[in-house]
């Protein structure tokens, strides 16, 4: 059963440019559209949301999620289309939005509980939960006006979860706070979800759609681009993403390529990056190119690069994702120990496995270059090759990746090793 059904639905907003600086302008005026155009925020947008899933939009910025999880909450109207909700919803939309400054935290609790439907006997059950989620115990009969900005936004989330809510529409709260907290809030959603509770969340963490999420809806420029699971849609948009990088990239590198031959130093040569990546290649144990990795055998990832200017002590990474969009791991030079000297036109760095502990399949990998101190990405090129893993002469373990441990057991006094 649909908790939600996004039916056709568009969104437009009247964008005022030429306004009237006067009443007697704007009564005077012939035209009283004048100046006004229309922004379509969505457009013939359709998906149903299962009862009791969690469920993302994922897009840009200004691709329209925000606008429509806001007509999914009753917020907005929508121009033409409908949403269809069965279930009580609950909001997290600005936290803390009914918090009186003045007040203390215990009357805030109160008040914007109090505003989110619940009755004053419901708050008094919840209302020690709330606190201590928060972590505020010691100040919560302070006025708010003295609460940190951290404090604040737990009382925030602390109160719109505790709602008991059918429907809860989270839009990029979850990653406030600090690591703890943001840990307290997965869980608790997770909790709710388990209860029963028809979760939307608007996120830009990839890793939340992949890994909590059953499915997805990818929104650009206010049109639907793809529903499905969390990990179909999450892959999809990772890919367009990675492919408007690559093109912005080699148009400026075409551009400053063009500048250095007619000797001048243009604006596509200030936009270059400082390095990037070139390619990437697989070799085996022998230094041969091959398509192919093997499991149990050795294999390189050559990483080549170039410079188009000095770069001090650059870090390079790669990160390994299955087929299946599972994280397995992720690594780079600083972690290796290797403190990488100064570089300057091409060059290449290599990663060494000794004995490809991947099993049989398909694998996506990620490559970046960053400054030294991980704080710049120069280039990232987001599962943008395949690494292919055969399978080799040993029985291969089950799932991903082979641990190559050994196996001990004593019976009596004997002890066997294997």
């Amino acid at each position: 059963m649909a908790a939600i059904v996004v039916d056709d639905v568009s969104k437009s907003f009247r964008l005022q440019k030429d306004r009237a600086h006067s009443l007697k302008e704007l009564i005077t005026r012939r035209d009283r559209q004048s100046g006004a155009d229309q922004f379509w925020a969505l457009r013939n947008v359709s998906f149903e949301i299962p009862e009791g899933s969690m469920f993302a939009l994922v897009g840009h910025n200004g691709s329209g999620k925000s606008t429509l999880l806001r007509c999914i909450a009753g917020i907005y109207r929508p121009t033409s289309g409908e949403v269809r909700v069965s279930g009580r919803i609950s909001t997290l939309l600005e936290l803390g939005a009914g918090f009186h400054p003045d007040l203390t935290g215990r009357e805030n609790v109160y008040m914007n509980a109090t505003i989110l439907g619940m009755s004053h006997r419901q708050i008094d059950r919840v209302f020690d939960e709330i606190v201590e989620f928060a972590g505020i115990e010691e100040f919560i009969d302070s006025p708010v006006k003295i609460y940190s900005s951290g404090m604040y936004i737990r009382l925030g989330f602390s109160v719109a979860v505790h709602v008991d809510p059918e429907i809860l529409i989270v839009d990029e709260v979850i990653a406030v706070g600090d690591a703890e907290f943001q840990r307290k809030c997965y869980d608790h959603l997770y909790a709710l979800r388990k209860k029963g509770v028809t979760i939307v969340v608007v996120t830009h963490g990839l890793d939340t759609v992949e890994t909590m999420c059953d499915g997805a809806a990818w929104l650009d420029h206010g049109e639907l681009q793809l529903v499905g699971t969390g990990q179909e849609v999450s892959a999809a948009y990772m890919r367009q993403v990675n492919a408007e990088e690559r093109r912005e990239r080699d148009e400026i590198a075409a551009a400053a390529a063009e500048e250095a031959a007619a000797g001048t130093d243009g604006p596509a040569s200030r936009r270059m990056e400082d390095v990037r990546i070139t390619d990437v290649e697989l070799l085996d144990g022998e230094g041969r190119p091959v398509s192919a990795g093997v499991h149990g055998e050795p294999l390189t990832i050559r990483i080549g690069y170039e410079a188009i200017r000095p770069v001090p002590s650059p870090v390079f990474g790669i990160a390994l994702h299955s087929a299946s969009n599972v994280h397995i791991t992720g690594t780079n030079t600083r972690i290796g120990g290797l403190d990488t000297p100064t570089i300057e036109g091409r060059g290449h760095v290599d990663f060494v496995i000794d004995e490809l502990p991947l099993t049989s399949g398909d694998y996506e990998l990620t490559v970046a270059i960053s400054d030294t101190y991980i704080q710049h990405n120069f280039d990232r090129r987001e599962r943008e090759w395949r690494l292919p893993v055969r399978h080799g002469g040993r029985m291969e373990p089950e799932g991903l990746v082979d641990l190559s441990g050994t196996w001990h057991v004593t019976a009596g006094a004997a002890r066997v090793e294997r």
